[in-house]
């Protein structure tokens, strides 16, 4: 068995990412042949992470891409397990290939997109980083002739694809800005005849459970609910909401002013949804301690 120098650990190392152990090992079972050895790590890469596979990734980033004439745009979210991996460059540099990918796809099948050489390059991320990293979901925003699509990411956790329907002039500029509108105040829908009905009367049941509604008329009840939905519909519709850069105006009027009129927008934060399992650290150390 040839012996394994230091420098062919190096180059292993410096050409895989892995470990030196790992990297070691690799090269310890080809006789030195680093190709062959770079061959069966990449072969051994999915089976590793497929062990993964099952722990929670609930960190991560959303990636956006907006054509240059604003006419379509994508928006992905690629999740890790840690907040210190998302921020590696290993792994902007897959989040910002995967957005690439669906773009020019112009899909939001995620299976589709990632089948063959993507998923081949995630499984090898999977290996070189430790942790299951997983594209989680992408939407694809393609509005149309007369629309214009605008984006805005927050701190790589959040990210706002609108659409804005072009009346005159640029809107652009405008588009951005309602976007990181949307990033900041998180508004419960477009326009208030948007506002789901279900949560329309999860709020009326709030109201009439409210201490100042008991014992009232019907008719004076019902038109206190109706005030206070209106209200409710005006903070959390997107086009009645005052506009964060100048609260002085609704978005809606906001956007007019700019040549354009608010159609929808789509709005990903990194981990919603996902239930993550509380681990107690200390514990999980003295069980361990304790089997040893």
């Amino acid at each position: 068995m040839a012996a394994i120098s230091a420098s062919q650990v190096k180059e292993l190392r410096e050409r895989t990412g892995l470990g030196m152990m790992e990297c070691k090992k690799a090269l310890t079972e080809t006789d030195g042949d680093i190709d062959v050895a770079i061959e069966n790590l990449r072969k051994n890469s999915g089976l590793k992470a497929a062990k993964k596979a099952d722990r929670t990734a609930a960190e991560g980033a959303v990636v956006t891409k907006v054509a240059d004439n604003g006419s379509y745009g994508v928006m992905v979210e690629i999740n890790s397990e840690t907040d210190f991996v998302a921020r590696d460059d290993n792994f902007t540099g897959f989040a910002s290939t995967i957005v690439d990918a669906f773009f020019a796809a112009k899909s939001d099948d995620v299976a589709a997109v990632m089948d063959g050489e993507l998923e081949k390059t995630r499984e090898e991320l999977v290996q070189k980083i430790g942790e299951n990293i997983s594209v989680r979901r992408a939407v694809v925003v393609d509005p149309g002739e007369g629309s214009i699509v605008g984006e805005y990411v927050h701190g790589g956790r959040i990210g706002v694809l609108t659409v804005l329907t072009v009346l005159k002039g640029g809107t652009v500029d405008a588009a951005r800005d309602v976007a990181m509108h949307v990033a900041a105040i998180n508004p419960a829908a477009t326009r208030p005849e948007d506002m789901p009905q279900e949560q329309l009367d999860e709020e009326k049941a709030i109201i009439m459970a409210q201490p100042d509604m008991a014992g009232k008329p019907e008719n004076i009840a019902e038109k206190m609910v109706q005030g206070r939905l209106k209200k409710y519909l005006a903070e959390n519709s997107l086009t009645e909401q005052a506009f964060v850069k100048n609260p002085d105006q609704t978005v809606a009027e906001y956007v007019k002013e700019a040549g354009g009129e608010v159609t929808s927008f789509t709005r990903f934060e990194v981990g919603e949804g996902i239930e993550v399992e509380e681990v107690d650290f200390a514990q999980e150390v003295m069980e361990q301690a304790g089997r040893a």
